[in-house]
């Protein structure tokens, strides 16, 4: 079985292909890529059991066939070329792999592509479209919230909510929690399901370069997100969300909007002094001031700023987690945001000011108080 074919374009496709690889696999064939050719295109897979990622390249070839090759020998032996085609032989009796290049020959074992895990099956699966720029957004807005806690599996992914009006995505670690909600995409059925995150920041690699629509399809246990040349398999995550609207507070009479940029290079600065921790940052609002405060007083530390805001609402004093806080004011994109409040033990919610809010987009972010030193 011989197949010639653009050296950048091979290592492009498989370093797209690489996220899914783990450091140590529970079969020694899944350090493999696995290749098909068939009809003049080369079909590359790569997989963990839980995630499996599909590409597709055109080749020139006249044979078919199939063949697993070692992932991490190919990659840094592609990264060297210039662009050149290459020649890839395979003994289809030993598997040996031979690539020839302008440079010379390199040899490297090959194995049975029959020990490679089957691919899952779209079967009975229900189907949307949406926008690669809509998904895009979608993840980037709400990752960043998901929880790592292996004892609460279901709250390391993105619970995703379709109906026939809008799509939701929620994110939570339960001390931060994001809901974003899209109008503009809409789904025939309803349904609700839990994405890890894995695949979900491979999904976005690829969206990042693409203008072309998702097709998703979706059953009880897996989630197939097809995009150009690429398909992304996913196992669903087993397990029920929390009910989330219930952690909303509804009535937060303290309203304060500032200019997002602002305060998120006050808080990245005053957080430096906070404590280690706690990474707390004191926000004490008086009228159309917004004083921050950090300290250490381990090693005696500390950073006060002052801030112009509008405000509506009684003065009050609250603690946040400066992380949490930055985390969600460089994933806002609005110039002014709106942070409604209620008490001192009681969550925060920031939004978009009313003028930065886009249509078609409705993006509530929650963080929790930390509890104010005496």
């Amino acid at each position: 079985m011989k197949f010639i074919v653009s050296s950048s374009g091979l290592l492009r496709q498989l370093q797209a292909l690489s996220g899914v690889l783990n450091t140590s696999n529970p079969l020694p064939i899944l350090d493999n890529f696995l290749f098909i050719i068939e009809k003049g295109t080369l079909t590359i897979s790569a997989s963990d059991l839980e995630t499996t990622m599909i590409t597709h390249i055109p080749v020139e070839s006249k044979a078919s066939g199939k063949v697993a090759v070692q992932a991490k020998i190919l990659l840094d032996t592609l990264k060297t070329f210039p662009e050149q085609p290459l020649t890839f032989s395979i003994d289809e009796k030993t598997h040996q792999v031979e690539i020839s290049s302008d440079y010379g020959k390199y040899k490297l074992s090959g194995f049975d592509a029959d020990e490679f895990p089957k691919m899952p099956v779209a079967s009975d699966t229900s189907t949307l479209s949406v926008s690669s720029q809509t998904m895009l957004q979608a993840i980037s807005k709400t990752i960043f919230a998901t929880g790592n806690d292996e004892l609460r599996p279901v709250m390391s992914g993105v619970f995703c909510q379709l109906s026939k009006d809008d799509i939701t995505f929620v994110a939570t670690d339960a001390h931060k929690l994001v809901r974003y909600k899209r109008g503009d995409a809409k789904s025939n059925n309803e349904a609700a399901f839990i994405l890890p995150k894995k695949p979900l920041t491979l999904l976005k690699n690829i969206l990042t370069n693409t203008e072309n629509e998702i097709k998703i399809r979706y059953n009880n246990t897996n989630a197939f997100f097809e995009i150009d040349n690429t398909t992304l398999i996913c196992r669903l995550i087993d397990g029920r969300y929390p009910n989330y609207e219930a952690v909303i507070p509804v009535d937060n009479p303290n309203k304060l909007t500032i200019d997002r940029q602002q305060f998120l290079n006050a808080i990245r600065r005053v957080g430096i002094f906070s404590s280690k921790t706690t990474h707390q940052v004191k926000l004490k609002i008086t009228g159309s001031e917004l004083q921050l405060n950090a300290e250490d007083v381990d090693f005696s530390n500390e950073a006060t700023e002052r801030l112009t805001c509008q405000y509506n609402g009684e003065d009050m004093e609250i603690g946040f987690n400066v992380r949490f806080l930055a985390d969600m004011l460089s994933n806002l994109d609005s110039t002014d945001v709106t942070i409604e409040m209620s008490a001192p033990n009681r969550a925060g919610i920031i939004t978009p000011s009313i003028e930065g809010r886009k249509i078609n987009e409705d993006i509530l972010m929650l963080v929790m108080p930390v509890m104010l030193n005496s």
